[in-house]
């Protein structure tokens, strides 16, 4: 069977998924070939499809995946054929049989991790590492508040702060999804609609509010969770799952509480290579130790995409999403 990739010919809906071919070409200096065994979907998947975050066309689609080794160009050091790997890239293209990648953007697998769990954790793994430990920067003593608690990056967020001694209050989209959060080590788990949110949060806070929000829905909820958080609270607004937060006037932070709003890029984070090590070697940790666990929603075929991306965005998902080439 050929090796082939799959692009949007056009910004919008899944259909504009096309399959084309991949054909084998010299490896550049630099660069590590990684032939897949299991791709990571993400939000930003469908970003890049619809053109929310615009790159030529037709775009390439993906930023992880995990593998094997197949080959590696001229000047490269440390990386060997044959090698288990992942990677996180800020440059789509993974939604392919395989692809070229920096080797400065290569992490070598742990024994005690498989290519499915890494390709189901890393991009959100790293992404809840910078959050927690880069934006944050929150610890015992302090409360929180995760939307979407259910998701791939939302069930990291609650594991990994409820185990740091963080209260979490956890929001999801349904009981069932709620009760998901609390298993996790959520002290509450809510499943209201998002115009009461904020006045559940406070009724669990004693009228205080939290201390961060973690919101990856984006306009949906925005309102709720800027009402939610304490006076001089954190507002970490990283995704937009519900579609881009409009405008905002800082005005609006001021008159909450002279709140703190950011709205971080993992890969400015992990820009350099010692923090890319770092925040990988902090991931690998708590997965090996037991504090995060990997929890594998859905398993599609690659060619599959088109309808995956149709249930992330319907939210008909639990956990993470992967693709088998």
């Amino acid at each position: 069977m050929s090796d082939y990739r799959l692009v949007a010919r056009q910004f919008g809906a899944p259909e504009v998924i096309a399959e084309e071919l991949l054909a084998t070409a010299p490896i550049a200096p630099g660069m590590v070939r990684v032939r897949h065994r299991a791709i990571g979907v993400n939000f930003i998947d469908t970003y890049h499809r619809t053109g929310l975050y615009p790159q030529p066309l037709p775009a390439k689609l993906g930023v992880e995946a995990a593998g094997i080794v197949e080959a590696v160009g001229p000047a490269v050091q440390g990386v060997g054929t044959g090698q288990r790997v992942a990677y996180a890239i800020s440059e789509p293209g993974s939604y392919a049989s395989w692809q070229d990648v920096p080797a400065d953007r290569i992490l070598h697998l742990p024994d005690s991790i498989t290519e499915e769990q890494a390709a189901a954790i890393l991009l959100k793994g790293l992404t809840a590492e910078a959050l927690i430990f880069g934006c944050a920067q929150t610890g015992p003593g302090q409360s929180t508040l995760v939307l979407a608690a259910a998701g791939g990056m939302g069930r990291l967020l609650v594991q990994w702060l409820s185990a740091m001694g963080v209260t979490v209050i956890a929001h999801a989209g349904s009981r069932a999804k709620a009760a998901v959060a609390r298993d996790l080590g959520a002290e509450v788990a809510l499943h209201c609609a998002l115009e009461q949110l904020a006045a559940e949060v406070r009724e669990a806070t004693a009228g205080r509010g939290v201390d961060v929000v973690f919101d990856g829905v984006g306009a949906a909820s925005w309102t709720a969770s800027l009402d939610s958080l304490k006076r001089r609270g954190l507002m970490i607004s990283f995704g937009n799952a519900s579609g881009a937060v409009p405008p905002v006037s800082p005005l609006e932070l001021s008159s909450r509480g002279s709140l703190f709003l950011t709205r971080p890029r993992l890969f400015d984070y992990i820009a350099e290579r010692a923090g890319l090590e770092h925040a990988a070697r902090r991931l690998f940790e708590a997965i090996s130790s037991g504090t995060l666990t990997v929890a594998i929603g859905l398993r599609r075929p690659l060619r599959e995409a088109a309808e995956v991306h149709r249930l992330l965005e319907s939210r008909q998902t639990t956990g993470s999403v992967i693709l088998i080439p």
